[in-house]
């Protein structure tokens, strides 16, 4: 990092080398692939990983995760809780600045808590925060905002009421849903204070530009309260859903890291890039939706026999070159508050023998090699995706099913998942915003607008998860929730097909990059030699 203060020897130097010809520190620029382009950079209407990347280097939440992903102060210096375990008091930094000087106050938290909440925002991950009290009411239009459980004690100080004990809480915070808006610039501008030159951020960076299918600029933010320790300048997001595309640009120099590779090209980069080549566990599951509300997906016979007749080993080994493991339930191992997940129970069987069975339960529902289902499968631009629904395409095909591929951009795919599109099977993939089987659980449930691409509805399911939301024993909350997953993996509204492991492309020349579950790299944590 470049100091910019000047010691009384080099002060005496300085008087001796004219100023004009005095070398100018450069620049130090950050080249960051990241999948795709932003659908929007309203932290409170995001839901893509992709968009948290940027948002984390725009913004700063109450808490925020270090380089190791761990929870750490971010406006908030301290807190605490009371015994109960459902109000929560924030220490706000008082050195905390918009990027127009503005402070950084408790009631900026209020005023954004509250709009997330508002239902006429429209936020489709707003149930993100249903553990504050009131919160679920103010969504739904029961209650007005002023009701939410959030308040501003003084400006440096934030309360926030839960309506129950929520274990994963802190965690929660650092998710892009709990960053605040600059209330000035959103009364103002309205939904175009996303905009270059009208956004007003509190984060380590600004937003400077944003080309479409190009690139988004972010330079350093000048008034951020550690801008001092932030070594990056300029920060450049390519969109780079072509992750071979991106491999060449890598391997090419043009880029310092990129967050995801080419299974196709595993051991070409294992032996090109050595180190530079990155894979780490991560918690996540890869998945296929399933229109569990249309007429010939609603027979659960015809999804056991979909899962079943699916080679998982043979995806994760042979597809994504032993980059992810073979997936038998929704949530994934070694997620935190929770046992064993709720594994298929034909899991250890053949594959030969599920397959039997797969035709069977096809039989029973009126399909057959001569009477063939006709199944659509949508999924985002990506070879790896490709090359995933083309093996599934050949695994159904033995058991009486003829597939079609439908192929979009990731951003009209998830788009038109989350708006209620019509589909028969959709690949999706969910990474654990904490962890915590909730995190995973709660996206079926039936008032689940922006993730429950199923339309599944079970109202047996929904009331084990309002129980487990409303237990504070941690043991007993995970039995009910191991009894949700139970019915899930019954009734299979996804199909989990892998966990997920992080790819990474990370040059040698940038530093602070730390490998973690979470796979969380913000940018004022590293550097660029």
């Amino acid at each position: 990092m470049f100091k910019r203060t000047l010691t009384a020897a080099m002060l005496a130097t300085a008087f001796v080398v004219p100023l004009a010809v005095a070398p100018a520190l450069a620049e130090s620029v950050y080249h960051r692939g990241n999948t795709g382009d932003p659908e929007t950079l309203d932290q409170h209407k995001t839901s893509t990983v992709y968009e948290a990347h940027i948002l984390r280097d725009l913004y700063e939440g109450l808490v925020i995760y270090d380089a190791d992903a761990k929870v750490v102060p971010g406006v908030a210096t301290s807190w605490s809780t009371s015994d109960d375990g459902l109000v929560y008091t924030f220490n706000l930094r008082k050195d905390a600045k918009w990027s127009n000087g503005d402070p950084v106050v408790a009631g900026d938290f209020v005023y954004s808590l509250r709009r997330i909440m508002d239902p006429a925002l429209g936020a489709k991950y707003a149930n993100i925060l249903y553990p504050v009290k009131n919160a679920e009411s103010v969504n739904k239009g029961e209650m007005t905002g002023d009701k939410l459980g959030v308040r501003a004690i003084d400006d440096n100080t934030l309360e926030i009421t839960l309506a129950q004990a929520t274990p994963y809480f802190m965690e929660l915070l650092t998710h892009q849903t709990g960053l605040p808006v600059h209330q000035a610039s959103v009364e103002k501008h309205g939904s175009d204070f996303v905009r270059p030159g009208n956004m007003i951020s509190n984060g380590a960076y600004v937003l400077a530009e944003f080309t479409p299918n190009s690139h988004l600029k972010v330079t350093k933010n000048s008034m951020f309260h550690d801008a001092a320790n932030v070594a990056i300048d300029t920060v450049m997001f390519y969109p780079t859903e072509d992750r071979g595309a991106a491999l060449r640009r890598f391997m090419a120099g043009e880029l310092h890291s990129n967050n995801d590779a080419p299974t196709e090209q595993i051991d070409f980069m294992k032996e090109k890039l050595g180190s530079q080549f990155r894979v780490a566990p991560y918690l996540g599951t890869y998945y296929y939706a399933v229109k569990a509300d249309k007429e010939k997906l609603s027979d659960v016979r015809i999804r056991r026999a979909l899962s079943m007749s699916i080679d998982r080993e043979f995806l994760a080994d042979e597809i994504w070159g032993s980059t992810m493991v073979a997936g038998y339930s929704f949530v994934p191992p070694g997620i935190g508050n929770y046992g064993e997940p709720a594994f298929a129970d034909y899991k250890d069987m053949d594959q030969i023998d599920r397959e039997d069975e797969a035709k069977k339960l096809l039989a029973e529902a009126g399909y057959s090699a001569s009477n063939p289902l006709d199944i659509e499968i949508r999924y985002n631009t990506s070879e790896n995706h490709k090359n995933t629904a083309v093996a599934i395409a050949d695994m159904w095909k033995p058991i009486g099913i003829n597939v079609t591929l439908l192929n979009t951009d990731v951003k009209t795919h998830y788009a038109h998942l989350r708006d209620k599109g019509d589909f028969d099977v959709a690949r999706a993939g969910w990474i654990g915003d904490y962890s915590d089987p909730q995190n995973f659980l709660f996206m079926v449930e039936s008032d689940n607008d922006g993730f429950n691409y199923a339309g599944y509805n079970n109202p047996e399911y929904d009331a084990l998860m309002d129980e487990a939301a409303a237990t504070v024993d941690l043991v007993k909350r995970a039995g009910i929730l191991k009894q949700a997953e139970v019915i899930f993996m019954r009734d299979l509204p996804f199909i989990p097909l892998l966990y997920y492991g992080s790819l990474s492309m990370v040059s040698d020349k940038l530093q602070g990059w730390n490998d973690n579950i979470q796979n969380v790299h913000a940018s004022r944590w590293m550097s660029v030699k």
